[in-house]
């Protein structure tokens, strides 16, 4: 089960955006089998455009590793999207070296902050 915070900085997320960015994540899970914590940051950036961009930080902290993906867009469900889908990749590539380093392989893996 993964555990999912979310926040949002200078507005009050509504219960179907939170509903949905909970969606994607939880579809994370089949990727990977261990517990994870997702640190999900919303963020309205102001560019001097009609319409603010949406940022979304979503930080997966798994074992041994914090995975990070920062995207932006025109709504927070696109950026959200667009997020979860580098994760993905990422959690599958992370996945895929632990597994390497259990059969002998040497790896160093780096915490990016």
């Amino acid at each position: 089960m993964m555990k999912i915070v979310v926040k949002s900085v200078d507005f009050h997320a509504d219960v179907k955006l939170v509903g949905y960015i909970e969606q994607k994540l939880n579809r994370l899970g089949r990727y990977f089998d261990k517990p994870i914590q997702a640190d999900v940051h919303l963020k309205l950036q102001d560019t001097g455009a009609k319409f603010r961009e949406k940022l979304v930080e979503i930080r997966l902290n798994v074992p041994g590793n914090a995975l990070i993906d920062k995207k932006s867009g025109k709504t927070f469900e696109t950026a959200t999207t667009a997020a979860v889908e580098t994760l993905k990749r990422q959690l599958v590539r992370h996945k895929e070296k632990a597994g390497a380093h259990g059969r002998g392989t040497k790896l160093a893996i780096v915490d990016e902050e």
